[in-house]
């Protein structure tokens, strides 16, 4: 088995390969022999997933197999396990969630011990290794398991220090979306410990509710109640919490651009704003133009959290992050955290007594168009000469105002076909143009 592992973890459907009970029982044994080869402990936690259940369950055997101590954690997000795996001292920490996928998928991804995410050379290893018998390990030698579940408490103290000490959101009422996801106990316990009044919706997960109609992929719901019950900002994760988008008090949404923004603005006026801000190649081109204005390099990454992390290592950053919300504060912890990106943003409201809308002025959208063409087969659009040759039809068209990104998703069957520039109508047609080529092409 090779090319298991996506941009983000291995994911899939629930009951098919690879996320199958028999296919996390040997993925668990092939991770012990790379990164707990002498034993050593693994932390494992999980969203809300019915289907977390059963794959928490083969985890534990094959790494206590293995002779490596368990410590369960249950639902926490994603963030919070890579910051817990480095707290508690474990070789590495196991996610089991499928993030902004509907419940019928799951996943699992890895942290090394400093709460990173494996490196290519490592996940290959892995799948190397996938094809071997299951290690069991003499009785002397077999770990063991423990539920560690309140210690969740130190991960919700570590988000509310990302912010200025002394600090109190009093005053504040916020409509806080989890999505029915790993977040639907840390997050609104953060916010009201540091003062906040709370409206939690999208908070009571029942195993197949994760993500449906709310969370960050849906802020519909989020929209509509942060107006309706006159609270001064929203906030929505995503199904394991790595991501936030935003509302304002007149219930607009403010992405992940946007946020990205109004993060760095704020650092380059304290002046701790360090090297270029990092997006990828299908950020905003406004956010380039503005940050430009202002003497802030930017500098764009493929798509996926761990490529923007990496260009902001090499490049010497500390703040990047996707239009989907996925935000890296490198100065703040090791990994995208939506609650730890939502407060950073909550705390400059307070600092400067503005609110979200007048905040996310300063950058104002270009159109842009997102199409998710759904496709049989995985293949590089742009080899396809009917497909580039309607792309170069529509840069003719744009003019040299506008752009377009055309890319196979990471976790989907799907081509996504980006088009941005001044001219809303243009942007429409040339998206509508493109995804029909593509579509073509994949018949």
């Amino acid at each position: 088995m090779t090319n298991l592992f996506g941009t983000d973890g291995v994911r899939g459907r629930v009951g098919t390969t690879p996320m199958t009970v028999d296919f996390a029982l040997r993925l668990a044994s092939a991770a012990a022999r790379v990164l707990a080869p002498g034993g050593g402990r693994v932390l494992i936690g999980k969203d809300t997933r019915v289907s977390g259940y059963m794959f928490e369950s083969a985890l534990e055997a094959g790494f206590v197999a293995a002779g490596v101590d368990v410590m369960l954690i249950g639902p926490l997000p994603t963030p919070g396990i890579a910051y817990m795996t480095q707290r508690l001292g474990c070789c590495f920490g196991v996610v089991i969630s499928a993030s902004h996928n509907p419940y019928q998928d799951n996943g699992i991804k890895f942290f090394d011990a400093m709460g990173s995410k494996l490196s290519d050379l490592v996940e290959h290893e892995i799948e190397r290794l996938l094809g071997l018998p299951v290690v069991t390990q003499e009785s002397q030698h077999l770990g063991k398991a423990i539920r560690i579940d309140r210690s969740r408490t130190q991960y919700q103290d570590f988000c509310a220090s990302t912010i200025p000490s002394g600090m109190s959101l009093k005053g504040y009422k916020i409509v806080i979306d989890c999505a029915n996801g790993a977040g639907y106990k840390v997050a609104p316990r953060v916010l009201a410990d540091l003062g906040a009044e709370i409206v939690p919706i999208g908070c009571s997960p029942n195993g197949r509710n994760i993500n449906d109609g709310c969370g960050s992929t849906s802020p519909e719901l989020l929209q509509l109640t942060v107006p309706g019950v006159r609270a001064q900002v929203g906030l929505a994760l995503d199904g394991d919490g790595d991501r936030v988008v935003m509302v304002d008090e007149l219930g607009r949404c403010v992405d992940g651009d946007q946020l990205l923004f109004i993060l760095a603005m704020a650092r380059r006026l304290a002046g701790e704003l360090k090297g270029p801000v990092v997006g990828t190649v299908v950020t905003e081109l406004l956010l380039e133009h503005v940050l430009a204005e202002r003497g802030v390099e930017f500098l764009r990454a493929q798509v996926g959290d761990r490529n923007v992390l990496a260009m902001l290592k090499q490049a010497g950053g500390t703040l990047g992050g996707e239009t989907s919300g996925h935000i890296l504060c490198l100065d703040k912890t090791t990994t995208g955290d939506g609650l730890i990106s939502a407060l950073q943003v909550l705390a400059i409201m307070k600092q400067t007594g503005s609110g979200l809308a007048e905040l996310a002025a300063g950058m104002k959208k270009y159109p842009q168009v997102l199409l998710n063409v759904r496709v049989a087969r995985r293949f590089d659009p742009l080899t396809e000469p009917g497909v580039a040759r309607v792309v170069e039809e529509v840069e003719l068209r744009l003019k040299g105002r506008g752009r377009i990104v055309l890319r196979p998703s990471g976790t989907e069957p799907v081509i996504r076909v980006m088009v941005e520039g001044s001219d809303a109508g243009l942007v429409k047609q040339g998206a509508k143009d493109i995804a029909a080529a593509v579509e073509a092409a994949s018949k």
